[in-house]
Parts: structure tokens; C-alpha cells; sequence
């Protein structure tokens, strides 16, 4: 178990990664992309992927690292998978058991349910594809530092010193999204970063430079499946 706040290098290990968060707010950048993992959520690192955590306090969550000889057909991508009940269960029950155990005990028995059900569960859409273009990580950069700006895709490339179509290519190039998906799928990053800090949907909502908080909640609502607010009730009122 981790609790308080978190920091790490750029780094990488041999073995997979599990992270399950029970509450608080991480954000994980790994695979040029770029993950929020909110409360009751989890994330898949594969081993050897290099990846750097980041995370607030308070914040409470668990870590099971998986040989990658015992998991051959599991992700080799990174990915935010949601948690279902059995999930959550087992996750829990391993973060009590000994590192190392019995291959042919119950442990073992436990940890092979657990990558059955890894294997089947809900990606949720908490990544950002990143682009590796030195000018488009200063678009970025300047994008999260100012959400709410209104500036079009012809403003911005003449912030970073590019064409608008060059910026639009190399976008599209990068990270598989036009300018304005890439937008929309930055504000839902952030949207739930704010919220799982626990920011109101009318503040969360000017800060991104919607109209109204109307607005906000039909882009959220259509993106994820549910509002602002239950999106998070049904995350926080989970038990811990």
C-alpha cells in the first residue's frame, strides 16, 4: 500500500505493473502517452516499459508486479482498466499475501484469477496520446497551461513558429488525433484530474473555457458514458 504524495524518474523494470488506486489522483507517462488513473481505477504497465508516476496526496493505493513468463497473453501495451468488484477483491486479498509465495499454493491460485479477469476487464478512456516533436511538446505544454484558451489550431501553430497544416499533419502523425479530439481528449484528462481533486463541476468547467456547465457535462457525458458528478459518486462511494 502507498499513501501520501509520489514522484518518480523515468524508469523501467523487468517485471509488469499493477496499480490500483482506492483514492487520490495519479497520472502515469509511459509509451508516449500520457494516463490519469482517478479513484477505483487501475493501471497495466507491461515490464520493461518506461514510464515515470506522478501523484498527489492523500492518496491511497496498491501495486502487484506480475513476471511477465506467468502473463504471456496479457496487454503489452500500457492501458486504464476499470475495476470491477471481483477485481477490487483480489487485488486486495494479494496486497496481503507474501511477495513471494508457493507457485503451486493458493496465492498462486488467487493471482492467476486475477490475470484471468485483468485479461477481460473495461479499458476506460484516461489516455492522452503524446506527440514526440519537440514543437508540438511546447503546443502541449502551453495547452495544459492554459485550457480555457479559445485560440484556434491557425493561432497556435504561429505560437510554436509551424504552418497550421504542418501542425495538423504531424498531429494527426503522433498521436492518431486531429487537433480538436487531441483538445477534447486533454480536457477530459484534466477534467477528471480536477474533479478527483475535488473541484467543482462549475468550476471544472470555467477553468476549461466551456460557456456554461451545461456544455461541459454533455462533452463529459458523451465522452465517458455518464455525468460529472455520478462519473465521480459512483468512484468515491466505493468502499474503501
Amino acid at each position: 500500500m502507498a499513501s501520501g504524495g509520489l514522484e518518480s524518474e523515468m524508469h523501467a523494470h523487468r517485471e509488469s505493473q499493477l496499480l490500483y488506486l482506492v483514492r487520490g489522483e495519479l497520472t502515469c507517462e509511459a509509451s508516449s502517452a500520457l494516463w490519469i488513473v482517478p479513484p477505483q481505477s487501475a493501471l497495466w504497465i507491461p515490464g520493461s516499459v518506461t514510464h515515470r508516476i506522478r501523484a498527489r496526496a492523500p492518496l491511497e493505493g496498491y501495486a502487484v508486479f506480475v513476471d511477465p513468463g506467468e502473463a504471456p497473453n496479457l496487454p503489452l501495451d500500457c492501458r486504464a482498466v476499470s475495476v470491477t468488484p471481483l477485481f477490487r477483491e483480489l487485488l486486495l486479498r494479494l496486497t496481503t499475501r507474501p511477495a513471494l509465495y508457493d507457485l503451486e499454493g493458493p496465492d498462486a491460485r488467487l493471482m492467476r484469477v486475477l490475470l484471468d479477469e485483468l485479461a477481460t476487464v473495461s479499458i476506460e478512456k484516461h489516455r492522452l496520446p503524446m506527440p514526440n516533436d519537440p514543437r508540438l511538446r511546447r503546443l502541449v505544454d502551453a495547452m495544459t497551461a492554459h485550457p480555457a484558451s479559445r485560440a484556434t489550431t491557425k493561432t497556435w501553430a504561429k505560437r510554436i513558429g509551424v504552418g497550421e497544416r504542418t501542425l495538423n499533419r504531424v498531429l494527426v502523425e503522433e498521436t492518431g488525433l486531429s487537433f480538436g479530439r487531441w483538445r477534447q481528449q486533454l480536457h477530459i484528462i484534466l477534467a477528471i484530474q480536477k474533479l478527483s481533486r475535488g473541484a467543482a463541476v462549475q468550476s471544472v468547467a470555467l477553468d476549461l473555457g466551456y460557456e456554461s456547465a451545461s456544455s461541459f457535462v454533455t462533452m463529459f457525458r458523451k465522452a465517458l458514458g455518464a455525468s460529472p458528478a455520478r462519473y465521480m459518486a459512483s468512484r468515491l462511494a466505493m468502499p474503501a
